[in-house]
Formats: C-alpha cells, sequence, structure tokens
C-alpha cells in the first residue's frame, strides 16, 4: 500500500524558513510525478508545487513561486519542500502527496500523506 510519511513542520515567524520531508514507501517512488498541497482551516486544498519523476520540471502556485523549492531524492524515497520568506497566509497543513492525474493544480488525483503542520506567527 501506499505510504506517505511527513515531517518537519513547527512553529516559526514571519520571513523564516523550514524544510519539509516525505518519506515514500509502497510504490516506484522514481517514476511517479510527486507534489505538495495544502489546507488551511476552514478553507479547501490548495496545490502548491508539482515535480516530475526525474527532476527536470517544478512547478509552483504564484503564491509561492520565489519563495518555496520543492525537490526529490530517488535513491532515499524523499520528497522535500524548502519554505522561504514564510508569511502568516503560509499558515497550514502541508501534505505530500503521489499524483495519478491532473498533476497541476487543486484537481489533483492520487494519494496522501496525513500531513506536517506550519504554523507562521511572531
Amino acid at each position: 500500500a501506499v505510504r506517505l510519511v511527513e515531517s518537519g513542520g513547527g512553529l516559526v515567524q514571519p520571513g523564516g524558513s523550514l524544510r519539509l520531508s516525505c518519506v515514500a514507501s509502497g510504490f516506484n517512488f522514481s517514476t511517479a510525478v510527486m507534489l505538495w498541497v495544502r489546507q488551511a482551516p476552514g478553507t479547501g486544498r490548495e496545490w502548491v508545487s508539482t515535480i516530475s519523476s526525474g527532476s527536470s520540471g517544478t512547478y509552483y502556485a504564484d503564491s509561492v513561486k520565489g519563495r518555496f523549492t520543492i525537490s526529490r531524492d530517488n535513491a532515499k524515497n524523499t520528497l522535500y519542500l524548502e519554505l522561504n520568506s514564510l508569511k502568516t497566509e503560509d499558515t497550514a497543513m502541508y501534505y505530500c502527496a503521489k499524483c495519478d492525474t491532473k498533476c497541476l493544480g487543486d484537481s489533483f488525483v492520487g494519494p496522501r500523506g496525513q500531513g506536517t503542520q506550519v504554523t507562521v506567527s511572531s
């Protein structure tokens, strides 16, 4: 079975940084398109970023472009998201997901992990 386990969230001040990790198992990670989404309380999920299987393609939502960086280590079955210049509006639960279809945007289809909380507050 697909298993995705996120970590690295926490409480950070505005302008700060975090690095999220997602360890994957139960499928061929090296051939999978992967992505990050987030969801704040009372809102729908918001697509954040997608990375192709070989890391040649990376894509970002306008709200995080230039501040967040997605990457992956296929040898370690691990997906990463580097969050820089964090803003209070970045506060949300962050989920990694294996994308089966519709991999650019909120309508992606695929399993996701349990999430890691990122809180940006002074």
